[in-house]
């Protein structure tokens, strides 16, 4: 039993002998798969329809457009050639319809173009493709290695996604986050800030495995990725490079509140950069760390107690419900009680201010949930693998994650806040006339 001579087999295919059986060995993306097929069949005519009702409404708009003698002057005009973007599910042929303005010749800056929105101009990838490509570089696989790949993953048919290719994707890549590091933020300002520390399973070409990542809300309620790097999650060294580094690209107006746990090296970067600005300890994470230092008998009890701490209507609620876990568990579990007690004022900050926001601001949630799915998907097994490299890979999804953030509950409240209007217990403190006092800069 063995594997017939090379020179005997076609080129480019194996064959196996079992007893009296040729078996023809699958390669890569050579698999007929009829499932397959029959979602891009699907997907072609999902698009087509989807193209086919754009341009209809963007003719409906120009419909009362006329020509000279009276005749219709934006019309259809045939197709584009069809062209094929690479998806998840593999190559998907697609036919852009074609539209003239017959008022205008195609060098005329004026002339009425049509483009749709689903199917941009020299689009060749979906963004899931540009998702999956960081993906698989964190993974470990090499710029060589690609093409195997993704004919594994998405066909035989992959084209445009050569190693040259996918290598000038990745120093584009590396350009685009180079920009975003050196961007202006002098025009910015953020309500509040999120901040964690991530470990990536990556092996990085240093001792520095975190991702120290900054996200913060604008005063329309928009999340937005303020910052991240490289550094030491308990090293205030590393937190303040970051903030200074915002600090300098024009970011002069601090936070209101700043969310995170109870990383020493970030709250003391954080005091000496933005002195003024609420802390607001993580409950998630205080949480876990207080029934760590509980028994397992405990625990679930423990928890429904924390729970009426932080989910108590009112701050003097808050305080009753903290007070009785103390009493309750003081006698026994001292280290428990402590590590929740050092830490109260901060755990309560929440409830100066709005109500709306309080899901928001009673854990780093923004950031575990982001990275959740980042940070299992990088196990590199080839090498080391660059800061700046893993740093611009961990970008492109961060960004493409980004565009899904929701806006916050409660966003009209964030103005107000700006303006140094105060909450007690949630809601809005309305000055009397006689006590209003002008607000300044400062506040």
């Amino acid at each position: 039993m063995g594997v017939l001579d090379a020179s005997t087999s076609p080129p480019k295919e194996q064959y196996a002998v079992s007893k009296d059986n040729i078996i023809k060995l699958i390669q890569p993306g050579n698999v007929d798969d009829q499932l397959t097929e029959i979602l891009r069949n699907g997907a072609r005519a999902l698009l087509a329809q989807a193209v086919e009702a754009e341009v209809a409404d963007f003719l409906g708009k120009h419909a009362d457009l006329k020509t000279a003698d009276g005749h219709q002057r934006v019309v259809r005009h045939g197709h584009l050639p069809e062209r094929e973007v690479m998806t998840g599910i593999g190559p998907v042929a697609v036919r852009q319809p074609r539209v003239r303005d017959r008022e205008a010749d195609a060098t005329d800056p004026d002339r009425i173009r049509f483009s749709p929105s689903i199917l941009p101009p020299y689009m060749r990838r979906s963004k899931s493709i540009e998702t999956l490509l960081p993906i698989l570089y964190l993974k470990g696989i090499s710029t060589g290695d690609f093409s195997e790949a993704l004919a594994a993953l998405l066909g035989k048919d992959a084209a445009g996604l050569s190693a040259s290719a996918i290598g000038r994707l990745k120093d584009g890549w590396l350009d685009e986050h180079t920009a975003w590091q050196k961007r202006d933020l002098s025009a910015k300002r953020y309500v509040y800030i999120w901040d964690d520390g991530i470990h990536l399973q990556a092996r990085l070409e240093d001792e520095k495995q975190r991702i120290l990542v900054l996200i913060g809300a604008t005063p329309e309620g928009r999340k937005e990725l303020v910052g991240f790097t490289d550094g030491a999650r308990e090293s205030a060294h590393d937190w303040r490079d970051l903030l200074l580094d915002l600090k300098r690209r024009g970011l002069d107006a601090p936070p209101r509140l700043v969310i995170a746990d109870g990383a020493l090296g970030f709250w003391k970067a954080a005091g000496e950069v933005w002195p003024r600005t609420r802390e607001q300890r993580c409950w998630v994470h205080k949480t876990a760390n207080v029934l760590a230092k509980l028994p397992k008998s405990q625990q679930p009890k423990a928890k429904r107690a924390l729970q009426e701490i932080w989910m108590a209507e009112t701050k003097a609620a808050a305080e009753l419900a903290f007070d009785a876990f103390v009493e309750s568990y003081a006698l026994k579990y001292e280290k428990a009680v402590d590590c929740l007690s050092k830490d109260r004022d901060a755990l309560l900050a929440f409830y100066d201010f709005p109500a709306e926001h309080w899901k928001h601001l009673r854990t780093t949630n923004p950031i575990e949930s982001t990275f959740a799915t980042v940070r299992h998907r990088t196990i590199r097994s080839k090498g080391c693998l660059s800061n700046r490299t893993a740093l611009a890979m961990v970008f492109k999804l961060l960004e493409a994650a980004q565009k899904s953030w929701c806006r916050l509950d409660g966003h009209h409240q964030l103005p107000k806040l700006v303006l140094g209007v105060t909450f007690n217990d949630g809601i809005e403190v309305i000055a009397k006339p006689t006590d209003r006092q002008p607000i300044t800069a400062a506040a």
